[in-house]
C-alpha cells in the first residue's frame, strides 16, 4: 500500500500503481468522468499512469489550466495523426499547448498548406476522435528513440532526441501515430468533443532564421461544443478590438517599411495619449520619491558584459556598432539597469541616503524576428517606463510592497480590475541559468513571498521563470473579454550590485552592498498602450483620450461660434477639435460616434444666441443643453472621479 495526500492535508491509502484515475473514481463517479490530468509530487503526470510510491496529489479538471494544458497538448497530438494520414512523408517539429489551445510545427515537403484545407484536416480529427484511442505512454533508451525517428526519416525529432539525457525519454502513441513526448496527455480521444483549428503561420525551425520554415498550424478544441461556441464569439469580439485596427482608425500609431520592421511610429493623437500616461506615472512616481534619470541610447559592450546581460541575451541584440578606434564596440541599448548601476555610482552613498529611487521612461532595442513582431505588443524598439531602488537589505521589503501599491493604483485607474500575480522564483536544480549565491537568492525570495502575502494578493508560483539576476512578480491582468496579459513587473536584484560593486557606508562606517529592485508597472509604453486599445476598445478613460470634445457646428455659419466655445473650454484644460466639414449634421456625429470621441457638442442658432451646447455622450445619446460654464465642470468632475 501506498499512501496518498490530497491538498486539503487528508491521507488515504491505496494499492501500489494506482491511477489518477482510479484514485478519482474512488472519491465519486461524477469526479472521475471530469478529470484530465494530475499533479503528482508537483509534476504534472496522465491520470492513467501509475503511482508506485507515497505522493502528494492534485486533481485538475477543465476548469484547471493543468486540466486544459492535459486537454490541448493530446488535441495537438490528434492533429499529428491526422496530418500524417493525410499527408504521406510529412515530417514532425513540435506541437505544444499554449495559453489559448495548441499547434504544430510540421515540414509538408512541397505541399503548400492554406486555410481551405484546415475544415478537411478538422474533419478527419473529428473522425479519429470516435475511435477513442488511448494516449499510452512508454519510457524508451535513447538509442531506441533515436533508431526509432532515424528509420522514419524524422530529423527534426532526432535532432532533439540527441540533445536529451538518456533515462529521461518518452513515447506516446495513440491510434497509429507516436510522437516523442513528455506527456501529460488525456487517457483517451473521447473527451475531445469539439474541434476547430484557427489559423496557418510560419515559423523557423527552433526559432532560427537561418534554418527552414516549417508550417505552424494553430488550433482549439473543448469538451462541450457550447465552449467552442462562446470562444468563437471572443475571437470574433477581439478582432473588433484588434489595437493594429483600432490604431489606424484613431491615428495613433503607424509601422513604415522604410524605417524598419517592428519601429513603431507615433502618430499626434497617438503622442498625445502616451505623453499622458507618461505624465499620469511621472506625477506618481514624484509623491513616491522618485527621481527622473535619461540615459543614452547605446552603451558600450563591455557595460552589458559586466552585467551579465551579453552572455544571456546577446545573440537578441542587434549586432555592435563599431567606430574608428580598434576594438571599440557599443550596442544599442537592450536594457535600462546597467546604465542605472552606473548613475548610483557617481558619489559616495551613506546609508542614510538609502533608498535611491532612480526613474527613466528608456527606450530599448531588441531583434525580435520577423515571424514574431505583433503590432506594439512585439516590437524592436519600445520604451519601458522603468525605475530601479537601491535600498539597504532592511528596507527590501517595505520598498517591494510600496511598488506593489503604485501597480495596483494603476490598474484601479485604468480600470483593470481582474488579475492575478505570478511569482517567478529559480529551478534550483538548474543552477546554470542563474548568476549569484544560493543565500542571495534566498533572502530575494523570501522578500517577494513575504510581501505578496502581506499585501494579500492572489498569486500563483512558477518555478524556473525567474531573470537569471533574481525572482520576480509580474502582474498578470484580464482584459474586458478575458484574454491574459502580462503586464507590470517587479524583480529582487542582489546580483547587478555585485556585478557594478556598488557600495554605501553603513552605520557601522563599513562598505555594504545594496539591494536593487527593477520595476516596470506598464512593462513598456508600446504593449501597455495595446492592450489598453483592446481592454477599452478605444473608448479610453475621460482624463486619457487625445480629443475629449468634438464640437459640430450645424452648418459653417456657426463654426465661428464652434471656435469660440472650444477656445473657452481650453481655459478649463479641455482638449477638443471642431468638425467644420460641409456635412449634415448626422454624418458628423455617425463619423466623430467612430473616432470614439467621449462628448459631442451640437451648436446651431440657439446655442449661438445663449451662449450653450448641445451634449451628446459616446454612446448614450443627447443629454440636453447646458452652459459652457456647466458642460466644463460636469465633464471635470468626471475626470477628476476617474483619478481619485
Amino acid at each position: 500500500m501506498i499512501k496518498i495526500t490530497f491538498p486539503d492535508s487528508k491521507i488515504r491509502e491505496y494499492e501500489k500503481g494506482v491511477t489518477g484515475y482510479q484514485i478519482a473514481k474512488s472519491l465519486s463517479n461524477s469526479l472521475a468522468k471530469e478529470i484530465l490530468s494530475i499533479t503528482v509530487n508537483k509534476e504534472l503526470w496522465d491520470i492513467s499512469r501509475p503511482i508506485v510510491e507515497d505522493a502528494s496529489i492534485r486533481l485538475h479538471k477543465w476548469n484547471d489550466n493543468e486540466g486544459k494544458h492535459a486537454f490541448w497538448h493530446s488535441s495537438a497530438h490528434l492533429m499529428a495523426e491526422a496530418l500524417q494520414i493525410m499527408y504521406p512523408g510529412v515530417k514532425f517539429g513540435i506541437g505544444p499547448a499554449i495559453e489559448n489551445g495548441f499547434y504544430y510545427d510540421v515540414d509538408l515537403g512541397n505541399k503548400v498548406l492554406t486555410d481551405k484545407d484546415l475544415p478537411k484536416i478538422e474533419a478527419k480529427m473529428k473522425e479519429l476522435v470516435r475511435q477513442k484511442n488511448n494516449y499510452v505512454r512508454e519510457e524508451v533508451t535513447k538509442k531506441k528513440a533515436l533508431e526509432f525517428f532515424a528509420t522514419k526519416d524524422e530529423t527534426y525529432k532526432v535532432e532533439l532526441i540527441s540533445e536529451l539525457e538518456d533515462g529521461t525519454i518518452s513515447f506516446y502513441k495513440q491510434g497509429e501515430f507516436t510522437d516523442l513526448c513528455r506527456g501529460p496527455h488525456l487517457a483517451n480521444t473521447a473527451p475531445i468533443k469539439s474541434i476547430k483549428l484557427l489559423s496557418i503561420a510560419g515559423a523557423y525551425w527552433r526559432g532560427d532564421e537561418k534554418r527552414k520554415q516549417l508550417t505552424r498550424i494553430y488550433g482549439i478544441s473543448f469538451p462541450k461544443q457550447k465552449f467552442l461556441e462562446e470562444h468563437l464569439v471572443m475571437l470574433e469580439e477581439a478582432k473588433k478590438r484588434d489595437h493594429r485596427k483600432i490604431g489606424k482608425e484613431l491615428e495613433l500609431f503607424a509601422f513604415s517599411q522604410r524605417v524598419g520592421q517592428g519601429l513603431p511610429l507615433w502618430l499626434p493623437k497617438g503622442a498625445m495619449l502616451r505623453e499622458r500616461l507618461e505624465n499620469f506615472l511621472k506625477k506618481v512616481q514624484k509623491a513616491h520619491g522618485y527621481e527622473p534619470v535619461i540615459s543614452p541610447h547605446i552603451g558600450q559592450k563591455e557595460l552589458y558584459v559586466t552585467s551579465g546581460h551579453y552572455a544571456k541575451y546577446g545573440h537578441d541584440s542587434f549586432q555592435p556598432i563599431n567606430t574608428p578606434v580598434e576594438n571599440e564596440e557599443f550596442l544599442l541599448k537592450p536594457m535600462n539597469c546597467p546604465h542605472h548601476c552606473e548613475i548610483y555610482k557617481t558619489k559616495p552613498r551613506s546609508y542614510k541616503d538609502l533608498p535611491v529611487r532612480f526613474a527613466e521612461f528608456g527606450t530599448v532595442y531588441r531583434y525580435e524576428q520577423s515571424g514574431e513582431l505583433h503590432g506594439l505588443t512585439r516590437v524592436r524598439g519600445f520604451t519601458q517606463d522603468d525605475a530601479h531602488i537601491f535600498c539597504r537589505p532592511d528596507q527590501l521589503k517595505e520598498e517591494f510592497k510600496k511598488v506593489i501599491d503604485i501597480v495596483l493604483y494603476i490598474f484601479k485607474t485604468l480600470d483593470f480590475k481582474d488579475f492575478i500575480t505570478q511569482i517567478s522564483l529559480r529551478d534550483a536544480s538548474n543552477s546554470e541559468k542563474y548568476i549569484g549565491s544560493d543565500e542571495n537568492w534566498e533572502k530575494a525570495e523570501n522578500a517577494i513571498l513575504e510581501a505578496a502575502k502581506e499585501k494579500e494578493l492572489e498569486y500563483i508560483i512558477e518555478k524556473g521563470e525567474a531573470a537569471f539576476y533574481g525572482p520576480k512578480l509580474d502582474f498578470m491582468v484580464r482584459d474586458a473579454i478575458g484574454r491574459k496579459w502580462q503586464l507590470g513587473t517587479i524583480q529582487v536584484d542582489y546580483n547587478l550590485p555585485e556585478r557594478f560593486e556598488l557600495e554605501y557606508v553603513g552605520s557601522d562606517d563599513l562598505r555594504h552592498r545594496p539591494v536593487m529592485i527593477h520595476r516596470a508597472p506598464f512593462g513598456s509604453m508600446e504593449r501597455f498602450v495595446a492592450v489598453l486599445i483592446e481592454h477599452t476598445a478605444g473608448k479610453f478613460p475621460l482624463w486619457l483620450t487625445p480629443e475629449q470634445i468634438a464640437i459640430l457646428p450645424i452648418s459653417e455659419k456657426y463654426n465661428d461660434y464652434a471656435k469660440k466655445v472650444l477656445s473657452l473650454l481650453n481655459n478649463y484644460d479641455i482638449r477638443g477639435v471642431v468638425d467644420e466639414r460641409n456635412e449634415k449634421i448626422g454624418r458628423k456625429i455617425r463619423d466623430n460616434e467612430l473616432k470614439r470621441i467621449p462628448y459631442m457638442l451640437i451648436v446651431g442658432e440657439q446655442e449661438s444666441v445663449t451662449g450653450s451646447v448641445s451634449v451628446r455622450r459616446q454612446g448614450e445619446g443627447d443629454k440636453g443643453s447646458m452652459s459652457i460654464e456647466g458642460f466644463a465642470q460636469l465633464l471635470n468632475e468626471a475626470v477628476k472621479k476617474e483619478l481619485a
